[in-house]
């Protein structure tokens, strides 16, 4: 069982977390810096960095008025090792499900995730005392310990994804690659490396309740071991944000995760799993705990 718990554990706070890696900058005025492109991407008598970060900030404000999305996530964080995963989520009321697999170590398993009334459910696909669900009460995760790897969960799990090509508004070295298609849709990709003192930076003038979110994911950053990120972000015809990708060299490991968006602001049904099969996880997990002690 607690083999069980391990890899669920790992894997389920790897696909929240990187969901929500993007807590850090929400609404960042954009920095100005050299760009790579000249002046091919000046207009209107604008420094052609100044159009880009135009460019990025529109696509920032569209990822701020989204109601729901859909997504797929695939990479590597310094954690949980690998991570594949598709999703949909909604903003109001916050709902999510998520289907993934990953693992460190040799080790890895297929899991669910589905988030509904402010708890976290995870399906790990071998019942565990006649139970195939199990359950977490995310306000009580989040005053546990930080040595529980499942206590970051209640920080992490109400995270908008596409929130994190916000970030790359703070980038002072922002720069357009090029015309590039994803998934046969015609987008722009942009660049940028944004440090962690910057981050904290972008967060002046906003809400205590941003702030709070921010600062957990920084913390984050800086127990893997990260100075800065590199941010690579595709932006479509109509400022959506196709995909953007995360990339660092961390003191724990590499960290490298690309998010790829299906849809936007279409209905997202979560259902709450059968009772009868759902367990509390924090009690078997205590349980195993205890076990481990006495071993």
């Amino acid at each position: 069982m607690r083999h069980i718990h391990r890899n669920a554990a790992a894997a389920v706070l790897a696909g929240v977390l990187v969901a929500g890696l993007a807590a850090c900058s929400g609404d960042g005025k954009p920095a100005a810096g050299k760009s790579a492109e000249g002046s091919a991407g000046q207009a209107a008598g604008k420094p052609a960095e100044a159009t880009f970060a135009a460019a990025v900030k529109r696509a920032a404000a569209k990822n701020s008025e989204l109601t729901s999305l859909s997504y797929t996530m695939t990479g590597k964080t310094p954690d949980a090792g690998t991570v594949e995963a598709s999703a949909s989520m909604s903003m109001k009321p916050l709902a999510m499900q998520m289907k993934a697999k990953g693992g460190s170590g040799g080790e890895s398993g297929e899991f669910e995730i589905r988030f509904v009334d402010n708890a976290m459910y995870m399906n790990a696909g071998e019942p565990v005392d006649g139970k195939s669900w199990f359950k977490f009460d995310l306000s009580a995760l989040g005053q546990q310990s930080g040595r529980n790897p499942l206590a970051g969960l209640g920080n992490q799990a109400d995270k908008n994804p596409a929130e994190e090509s916000n970030n790359l508004t703070a980038a002072k070295d922002l720069k357009k690659l090029g015309e590039e298609t994803v998934d046969g849709v015609k987008t722009t990709h942009y660049a940028g490396t944004v440090t962690l003192d910057q981050l904290r930076d972008s967060l002046k003038g906003k809400d205590a309740a941003a702030k709070g979110r921010a600062e957990k994911s920084l913390k984050q950053y800086e127990e893997w071991g990260v100075g800065s990120l590199q941010m690579d972000m595709w932006i479509d015809g109509q400022d959506h944000t196709k995909q953007f990708r995360t990339q660092a060299t961390a003191a724990k490991g590499p960290l490298d995760m690309t998010v790829k968006f299906l849809d936007y602001n279409k209905p997202v049904t979560v259902q709450t799993p059968p009772a009868d099969q759902v367990a509390d996880l924090a009690e078997l997990m205590k349980r195993a705990g205890a076990g481990a002690t006495a071993a």
